[in-house]
């Protein structure tokens, strides 16, 4: 009889965890499985498991997981429980709307408030993705520039939102970086936000954002109409 494979099974853990880092090691373990494919979409995520996985109590796991829920890389589906979120789903286009909105906001909050070494920390990370060939590195530096610029942002919450679209923004740049025409088009623009950002000019930033996030909404456009079109 053939073994089920365990997907779980791709994640190594290094020797026993703190007890006050535990949910915290729980939860950046699992996004990034989550993030590079080891945990495929629709992977069911039991809680007993991951306990004994990490050597932890369930409370933590339980942490954990309620943070990958908020940022939307986890769904809890009736008598499944926690399962994998789909990569893509058909609202996703208005979470793009919702991302217009939030990062528009958190520009306006915070390019007046950004240093020189801001700008420096921003521009080295369009230098690395234009060096970067790596697919998952690549999707990791395009949420660091953003958050680059958002940093100085006061509202918390604002920016705690705004990870959570940048984190979907991440898996999806993973699988479909040709759809999404990541290359020099796409560092022209980040590099136009920045020279915008430099010149204090929050409102050409913003209209910079939008034409940005357009780019997204025709990739994601494509990946729907492609996956329904698949369908019986």
């Amino acid at each position: 009889m053939a073994v089920k494979n365990n997907p779980l099974n791709s994640i190594v853990v290094s020797g026993p965890i703190p007890a006050h880092l535990a949910r915290a090691v729980i939860e950046e373990t699992l996004r990034n499985a989550i993030l590079d494919g080891r945990l495929p979409c629709g992977t069911a995520i039991r809680q007993e498991a991951l306990a004994q996985l990490f050597g932890v109590s369930r409370m933590p796991v339980r942490e954990a997981l309620r943070q990958l829920e908020a940022q939307g890389l986890l769904q809890v589906v009736q008598y499944r429980g926690a399962v994998v979120a789909p990569l893509i789903e058909d609202n996703s286009l208005e979470t793009y709307e919702l991302r217009l909105l939030l990062e528009a906001q958190a520009l306006r909050l915070s390019v007046p408030l950004l240093t020189d070494e801001d700008f420096e920390t921003a521009d080295g990370y369009i230098q690395a993705l234009e060096a970067e060939i790596d697919f998952g590195k690549i999707g990791t530096l395009n949420r660091q520039f953003h958050q680059a610029l958002y940093c100085k942002a006061p509202n918390r919450k604002l920016l705690a939102l705004i990870e959570a679209g940048l984190i979907e923004e991440e898996r999806f740049l993973r699988f479909n970086l040709e759809q999404m025409n990541l290359g020099k088009l796409c560092q022209d623009d980040h590099r136009a936000l920045l020279r915008h950002a430099r010149d204090r000019d929050v409102e050409s930033c913003i209209a910079e954002l939008e034409l940005h996030l357009h780019r997204g909404v025709v990739a994601i456009t494509h990946y729907l109409n492609t996956q329904h079109a698949k369908q019986p």
